[in-house]
């Protein structure tokens, strides 16, 4: 089973992946960004740019989760923004067609809670209007509104521990229950910010 999580930049999908894989006995976090973090390293810095847009970055997360799939025992957990229709259907379209069960999830939350969310987890840094997580925000929040980026869930007043509740519960599986405080899951959320900090 893969369990995809969308959202913008700040919506929570990576928080929300790692709290599904801790609380999943047996899963596991496949992140297509390495693909892509990889062949901007193998690429000069003039060809670099979204690495989305290439069609060997799509071609080659397709192919691994084809070959993950199958081998691997437990729910696969995918955290990326995808928000071009085109490539949802590239990826997801094609596994769901070959017959993998593929649970799509898209985290939204209301653009004032993810400028929020994206100040604090930055310290600041990334809330001016200028930033590269900032300046798509509204159009993603747009697309990913859409029917076919369904199923929606807004996260504007969820802790991550119920965003993980609700997709375990809406995917059929077995979640054990968190015992987190606030505290707790507050240090967790940041670790998880920290331990995937990209400096590519």
């Amino acid at each position: 089973m893969l369990i995809w999580i969308n959202s913008t930049f700040g919506g929570g999908k990576t928080a929300t992946a790692y709290e599904l894989r801790r609380r999943l006995p047996g899963s596991v976090v496949c992140d297509p960004e390495h693909v892509g973090f990889g062949m901007h390293r193998m690429l000069p810095a003039t060809l670099r740019g979204n690495f989305q847009d290439l069609p060997a970055w799509r071609h080659s997360v397709t192919e691994l989760l084809r070959l993950t799939l199958p081998a691997y025992a437990g729910p696969v957990i995918v955290p990326m923004t995808l928000v071009d229709h085109g490539y949802f259907q590239e990826i997801i379209g094609r596994l769901r067609d070959e017959g993998f069960i593929v649970h799509h999830f898209t985290l939204l939350a209301d653009e004032a809670t993810v400028h929020r969310r994206l100040a604090r987890r930055s310290l600041g840094t990334q809330a001016g209007p200028g930033n590269w997580a900032i300046k798509p925000l509204s159009d993603n929040l747009r697309r990913l509104r859409a029917p076919e980026f369904a199923q929606h869930i807004k996260t504007d007043h969820l802790t991550v521990s119920r965003v993980a509740d609700t997709i375990a519960s809406s995917a059929g599986l077995a979640i054990t229950p968190s015992t987190d405080g606030p505290l707790r899951a507050a240090l967790r959320r940041h670790a998880t910010t920290i331990r995937n900090i990209r400096f590519d």
